[in-house]
């Protein structure tokens, strides 16, 4: 039975405090250092755009066989004195692209080629120390956000990957008959860094972002959309590794008139090659042939994922589709201009370059379907 109350006795003094609300997963405030975070990936992004420029480049020289050993770290030193350059230039001359191509080929000219060469390896190992140094620092200061850690340590675990498949696609130019290394194994390795490339800038999207503005944004996604750019997306990278295998084989300085090939529409001979399936590989006609048709294809499919983007009631969303339809022009105009000038290195190196740039762009657009910009009912963006 309860105390009988004063009749003087303030109502409501021993009412119970009511504890002040609390929020949701949206509304918690954000861990780890996204905006830093963001940042150094953006770097590591650049770093390896360099790199697949110096690669192109590299290739364009012919420059990649002339390190003979793999030697990750005491590699880093080049030849610091004339014993050490002859040492190396031996082991050159012992491979068959210097016996069947460079014979006669001088000192100077070989330390021409062996700097590209070191100049790229050296590169991928700043790219690993950047990576490292950047991803020990977050997690010994306890800055990576929740979830964050097992998708920072994929790139580096890809970026080692890469290393390995750098090796692998030069050692197969060191005995046998072959000039130059296997078209499939670079195609590997060009493809890889495209894949390093596109996780790297989804990273740097939703790190541009608040977990809750993602949350938020996702309730606006564009499902039809986001598909299509998720198709435009895998055949670009099909586009990119066919030509990787257009490189491999030096098939653009061939068959230089356009839009036929040697007169007709199938360049001649285009199974030649026994078995029949090395000329997917290894018959620059025919890798040319399917180069440029996929090319023409992933127009079309652009435009249809443009076309069905102006039906998006997100003015950010509809323009990153049509920045993609452009680019994909301009991409095509770089095509049709390396093949018709032989592949000269300065436009070849512009068209690999303007991959990169389309491969950004289309991952842009899908990113943008998925979590579209909140906009103002006028259609500006908050």
């Amino acid at each position: 039975m309860s105390a009988k109350r004063s009749i003087f006795e303030e109502v409501g003094t021993d009412t119970p405090k009511r504890e002040t609300p609390r929020g949701g997963l949206i509304d918690a405030k954000p861990r780890g250092a996204r905006t830093a975070i963001r940042v150094w990936l953006m770097i590591i992004f650049a770093l390896v755009v360099v790199m697949i420029a110096v690669g192109g480049l590299t290739r364009l020289t012919d420059s990649g066989l002339s390190i003979t050993e793999w030697r990750p770290v005491t590699g880093a030193l080049p030849p610091m004195n004339e014993a050490d350059w002859q040492s190396e230039f031996e082991k050159y001359r012992a491979i068959p692209e210097y016996q069947l191509q460079n014979r006669g080929m001088s000192l100077s000219e070989f330390q021409f080629i062996y700097w590209w060469e070191w100049g790229h390896r050296q590169l991928g190992r700043v790219i690993g120390l950047v990576w490292a140094v950047g991803f020990l620092g977050f997690l010994v200061a306890r800055k990576i956000p929740t979830g964050w850690t097992p998708r920072l340590l994929g790139l580096g675990a890809l970026g080692g990957l890469q290393g390995f498949i750098g090796w692998w696609m030069v050692s197969s130019g060191l005995d046998g008959e072959m000039l130059d290394v296997a078209s499939y194994r670079l195609a590997t390795h060009l493809g890889l860094a495209f894949v390093i490339l596109g996780f790297i800038a989804w990273y740097v999207f939703l790190l541009g972002r608040s977990e809750a503005q993602l949350m938020q944004a996702r309730r606006a996604r564009d499902g039809k959309l986001f598909s299509l750019g998720t198709g435009l997306m895998h055949f670009a990278f099909l586009q990119i590794v066919i030509g990787a295998l257009v490189a491999g084989i030096d098939a653009g300085r061939n068959y230089t008139d356009w839009p036929l090939m040697a007169g007709g529409f199938l360049p001649p001979d285009p199974l030649q090659i026994e078995p029949i399936w090395r000329n997917f590989f290894e018959n620059d006609g025919l890798v040319q042939f399917i180069h440029r048709m996929t090319g023409y294809a992933l127009v079309v499919f652009g435009v249809i994922a443009w076309r069905r983007s102006r039906a998006s009631a997100n003015a950010v969303t509809r323009f990153a589709f049509a920045a993609v339809l452009a680019m994909m022009f301009v991409q095509t105009l770089l095509g049709i201009g390396t093949v018709m000038y032989s592949a000269p290195w300065e436009i070849a190196i512009v068209h690999q370059l303007g991959a990169v740039f389309l491969w950004v762009l289309i991952i842009r657009a899908r990113f943008l379907s998925q979590y579209p910009r909140t906009q103002s009912i006028r259609g500006g963006t908050a």
